[in-house]
């Protein structure tokens, strides 16, 4: 299928788990999350989600690829290996770090809006929010950005040494020989089924009769192939313009939305300045704007710098996190969007300056999400996503995370092309003061334009030390991503947390509106006793998200990949 390493062993690590397609009552809890299972190697590391795509990118290192070749083969695997996630047809951002001159590098390969997009083309007749319209149908969906963005980093920042048709002929083998249905798919599938029914071109890959493909079939993907193929021997042009493109415009006029041919013509994935913020001596690089993610994260850990967690009562350290949520959660709907068409205060929101103003108003008592005072930072000048971490032996790294939004995204194949596509642009505002399917409020900042990007929760992140590379993470999960990134980090900064236990220690989380904090099976129910009292709003929830992370300690590489999807995987040389 591909070629097998041929002078090092390979050192892999399987994990299994059925929990992240777990849905439970609000009053109950799931079953137990089971320990992270962690692998350690001298020369490089790569942390997915899924198998397969996890040993082509180790495979890929092997060959003298650097982290960059890695992590595109196994963006381009993952479109077939993980498609209810990993993708053609949808969008997302890489965080690079590069050694030799200690670069760090945003690549923005987010969907865009179609150019007829307008402010109010999720509103009904009545002026309120359709949900159909920005979720169900063709208007759900962005210009994808993916070929656009994983070629641009092969480009620019590959070694060199791979052609970008050598990174993509594994996914090519995979979608023509079929890959069996196991983990993940086998899990994901039934509850994407009647999603997927509604499109014939969807049910004639992923529906057998009546039912979806079952655990042990065998899911063949020939117009994938092709596609990729396509891809391979042309580059990134014969994805946007020409016969897939066209299809691809089709297929959505279809399905009742307004994206053409030029739209996906015009599409361009861009290069931003990282953002940046520091906690307790490490430096923290993750994604600027149209991600909220790098910016509430540092956010977050600058409130929570003030405070010694680790010395803390359990409680007392949790409810400072809680709090710190809420704040930047609030700053989030008021202040971010696409930064091509809004000024976001990146700088002042992330300054240690306005950080200390609200860690003041933060209190033994949980502030009511009403009461939670939007600040006035002074300018000193998405569930269904999914997340990898690369590095490779001369200490380069990639942290990336791409998503469709919904699981297999509108759950459309593109006729005669095998991609299916996004519904991302659920993740504008619809109205002002509303909220998204994931509960996230917005306003005016991030309304529908054309050629706008919507605003993201992914969060793709480096954390270095004296310059070099400590910290690989980022998950996925929709709005929880920010925060399941936050609780990573200080696992192991603050609490001293070994990856694997850092990546697998119960989460919780608070976006400020709705007014609750869910929390992840674990927890000591007297610690919770104690938040409540404290005036917090506990709600159990199920694992939403999968941070798989990479740390680097003097015994080499240490990968840990997260057990809350089954079939996640950790390899390394």
């Amino acid at each position: 299928m591909f070629h097998a390493v041929r002078t090092l062993s390979l050192v892999i690590a399987l994990l299994a788990s059925t929990l992240a397609q777990a849905q439970v009552a609000p009053e109950q809890y799931a079953p137990a999350i089971p320990p992270a299972q962690s692998v350690t190697a001298p020369n490089g590391m790569v942390v997915a989600q899924e198998q397969r795509a996890a040993r082509i990118g180790i495979e890929l290192l092997d060959r003298g690829g650097n982290a960059v070749d890695a992590a595109v083969a196994v963006g381009f695997a993952l479109a077939v290996t993980y498609p209810r996630a990993g993708n053609l047809g949808g969008g997302g951002f890489m965080v690079i770090h590069l050694a030799k001159g200690h670069r760090d590098i945003a690549i923005d390969y987010r969907e865009t809006a179609p150019a007829a997009a307008t402010p109010t083309m999720f509103l009904d007749a009545q002026g309120n929010p359709d949900p159909a319209k920005s979720r169900d149908s063709g208007l759900a969906v962005g210009v994808p950005g993916t070929v656009a963005g994983l070629a641009l980093a092969a480009k620019k920042y590959g070694s060199g040494k791979l052609s970008l048709a050598e990174l993509i002929a594994p996914a090519i083998d995979l979608a023509r020989n079929g890959v069996r249905v196991e983990d993940d798919i086998a899990d994901s599938l039934p509850g994407a089924q009647a999603r997927l029914k509604r499109w014939p071109s969807s049910a004639a890959i992923f529906i057998n009769g009546d039912r979806v493909l079952q655990e042990g079939d065998r899911l063949i993907q020939l117009d994938l192939a092709d596609t990729l193929q396509a891809i391979a021997d042309n580059g990134p042009g014969a994805f946007y313009t020409g016969r897939i493109a066209d299809e691809i415009a089709e297929a959505v006029d279809q399905a009742g939305g307004i994206m053409t041919a030029k739209d996906l013509a015009d599409y361009k994935a861009v290069e931003r300045p990282v953002v940046r913020g520091k906690y307790r001596g490490y430096d923290i690089v993750s994604m600027p704007p149209p991600s909220s993610g790098g910016v509430a994260l540092i956010e977050m850990l600058n409130i929570l710098e003030g405070y010694h967690l680790g010395a803390l009562p359990r409680e007392a350290a949790l409810h400072d996190m809680i709090e710190a949520m809420k704040h930047a959660y609030a700053d989030r709907a008021v202040y971010m969007g696409d930064p091509d068409f809004i000024k976001v205060p990146v700088a002042a929101l992330t300054s240690k300056g306005y950080a200390s103003s609200l860690r003041a108003t933060i209190g033994a008592r949980a502030t009511p999400a009403t009461n939670i005072r939007v600040g006035k930072p002074v300018e000193s000048e998405g569930q269904n996503t999914t997340q990898f971490s690369v590095i490779d032996r001369d200490g380069n790294a990639v942290s990336n995370t791409y998503t469709l939004n919904f699981s297999y995204g509108l759950g459309l194949v593109a006729d005669g092309t095998g991609v299916l596509l996004n519904n991302e642009l659920d993740d504008f505002t619809a109205k002002p003061g509303t909220a998204n399917a994931y509960g996230l409020v917005g306003f005016n900042k991030n309304l529908p334009g054309p050629s706008k990007r919507p605003l993201s929760s992914m969060t793709p992140t480096i954390v270095l030390k004296d310059g070099k590379p400590f910290l690989i993470t980022g998950s996925p999960g929709g709005s929880r991503i920010i925060t399941a990134v936050l609780q990573v980090i200080s696992n192991v900064i603050d609490f001293h947390m070994p990856i694997d236990q850092a990546v697998s220690a119960p989460r919780l989380h608070n976006q400020w509106e709705p007014d609750k904090t869910f929390v992840e099976p674990g927890f000591d129910p007297k610690v919770l006793e104690a938040l409540t009292a404290r005036g917090q709003t506990i709600v159990p929830t199920a694992p939403h998200t999968d941070a798989n992370s990479i740390e680097v300690t003097p015994d080499g590489y240490v990968g840990a990949a997260d057990r809350r999807t089954r079939g996640s995987m950790a390899a390394g040389y």
